[in-house]
């Protein structure tokens, strides 16, 4: 049996920030803070350097899944990353992604996430914190997990 590996998205696969830097003036006034509600800014983020590269390696050593959060407060982020995952990572993904709130609930080796929110803290396996002192970008992730 493989090793199961989750990947978040929001700034592991896909840098958030790139959606931010395409909004509108009126748009970072209107949603300041807040901006993961703005509709359809999932759909203007960019993949993070090496992302796709390295989650297609990890599909070729593990059983891996993207675990995401989707915004309560924005009705149009669940098809946004849908889109978005098709996109960029088409076949390697393919029914392969879980939006949940609570991604302690997903059991697995490995959780590749940027944050220890929405249940990360409580993942059961190894959480690779992404964006730290240890892991801060997906050459360091590749290098620990292959």
């Amino acid at each position: 049996m493989n090793k199961i590996v989750y990947v978040d998205m929001d700034n592991v696969l896909v840098d958030f920030k790139s959606g931010i830097d395409k909004l509108t003036p009126l748009e970072l006034e209107h949603f300041k803070d807040r901006y993961d509600e703005v509709p359809n800014i999932f759909s203007k983020m960019e993949p993070m350097e090496n992302a796709i590269e390295s989650y297609i390696k990890l599909c070729s050593k593990f059983d891996t899944y993207i675990l995401s959060t989707s915004p309560w407060e924005n009705p149009t982020a669940l098809n946004d990353k849908l889109d978005w995952v098709k996109k960029y990572l088409g076949k390697h993904a393919y029914k392969r992604l879980i939006l949940s709130h609570n991604k302690h609930l997903n059991h697995g080796h490995y959780l590749i996430d940027d944050r220890e929110k929405n249940g990360a803290d409580k993942f059961v396996g190894k959480l690779i914190l992404f964006g730290g002192e240890r892991y801060p970008n997906w050459n360091a992730v590749i290098e620990y997990l292959l």
